[in-house]
C-alpha cells in the first residue's frame, strides 16, 4: 500500500476517478429524481460518432479536441430526444433508445473505417470506447478538475432553480422561472460530466457513474442537499476502491473495478439503509 501511495501514476488515476465521482454524483441526483436516468446513457453513446469525426478531421490525439467533437454530438443527441417526442407519437423511453442505438451504431461504423485506413494514433479511440484510466496524464486531471469545479459551482449557484424545476416545474414556471432553460442547463452540465469521464470508464460504463451513486444516496435520505453530498461521497469511495483494487490486481482495468465498487455500494444501500433497506425493514418487522 505504501508503494501505491508514492506511485505517481496511481495518484494521478486516483485523483481522476475521484473528480469524476464528484461531478457525476452531484448531477446524477437530478437525473434520477427527474426520471432521466437513461439520458446519461443515451448522451454518452451519442458522443462516440462525434469523437470519431473529430479524429477523422484533425488526426489529433488531443483529448480536448476529441471530447469537443463528442460534446457536439452529445448536444445533437440530447436535442433530438425532445424533438422526436414532440413531433411524433414515439414516447420518451423509445426516443432515448433510438438515439442511443443510432448514434452508437454510427460511431462504431466510423471507428471501423478509421481502423481500416490505418491512421496514426487511432489506438486512442479505444480509450474513449472502453475507458483506460491508467493512461490519464496530469494535464487530463487538470482538465477534469476544471470542468468538475465549473459543474459544482453552477449547481450551487442555481440550486434553488434546479430544486424547483425538479420537484415542482409547474410552480417554477408560474413563479417566473424559465423551466426549459433550466432543463437545458442541466443537460449541458450532464454532457460536460460525461465528456470528462469517457477517458476513465468509457462510453459503455459511463451511465453507471451517473445513476449508481444517486440511486445509493436516495436510499439513505429524503433531503436533496444531503442526497447530493452522499452521492458525490459514494462516487469518490467507489473511485478510490476501484483504483486500489485495479492497482493491486493488475489484470483488472480501473473502469470496470470502479463500476463493481459502485454496484457493491448500491446493493448495500438497498439492503441496509435505515427505513428503506430491505433487511432493515425485515429486522424492524
Amino acid at each position: 500500500m505504501i508503494e501505491l501511495i508514492t506511485n505517481f501514476t496511481f495518484i494521478t488515476v486516483l485523483l481522476g476517478v475521484s473528480i469524476l465521482g464528484v461531478s457525476s454524483g452531484v448531477l446524477g441526483v437530478f437525473a434520477l429524481l427527474r426520471d432521466q436516468s437513461l439520458l446519461g446513457d443515451a448522451i454518452s453513446h451519442a458522443m462516440l460518432p462525434g469523437i470519431a469525426c473529430a479524429f477523422l478531421l484533425t488526426h489529433s490525439k488531443n483529448p480536448l479536441v476529441l471530447l469537443g467533437g463528442g460534446a457536439v454530438a452529445g448536444c445533437i443527441g440530447a436535442l433530438l430526444i425532445p424533438y422526436i417526442t414532440r413531433h411524433t407519437v414515439i414516447k420518451k423511453d423509445a426516443a432515448l433508445g433510438m438515439v442511443l442505438a443510432v448514434f452508437f451504431g454510427v460511431g462504431l461504423m466510423l471507428m471501423t473505417c478509421i481502423q481500416k485506413k490505418s491512421i496514426a494514433n487511432q489506438a486512442i479511440l479505444n480509450k474513449f470506447l472502453f475507458g483506460d484510466a491508467s493512461t490519464l496524464l496530469r494535464s487530463d486531471v487538470y482538465l477534469m478538475a476544471g470542468f468538475a469545479a465549473i459543474i459544482v459551482c453552477v449547481v450551487w449557484l442555481f440550486w434553488k432553480e434546479l430544486l424547483l424545476a425538479t420537484f415542482d416545474p409547474l410552480f417554477a414556471k408560474t413563479s417566473g422561472f424559465n423551466v426549459q432553460r433550466i432543463e437545458q442547463l442541466l443537460i449541458g452540465l450532464l454532457i460536460c460530466a460525461i465528456a470528462i469521464g469517457l477517458q476513465t470508464v468509457g462510453v459503455v460504463l459511463m451511465s453507471s457513474m451517473i445513476v449508481a451513486p444517486a440511486a445509493a444516496a436516495r436510499q439513505w435520505t429524503s433531503s436533496l442537499r444531503v442526497m447530493a453530498i452522499l452521492s458525490a461521497f459514494f462516487g469518490v469511495c467507489a473511485g478510490v476502491s476501484g483504483c486500489i483494487v485495479s492497482s493491486l490486481l493488475n489484470r483488472i482495468p480501473t473502469g470496470p473495478a470502479v463500476v463493481i465498487a459502485l454496484s457493491a455500494i448500491v446493493i448495500f444501500s438497498l439492503l441496509c439503509a435505515p427505513h428503506r433497506g430491505i433487511l432493515w425493514n425485515r429486522v424492524r418487522a
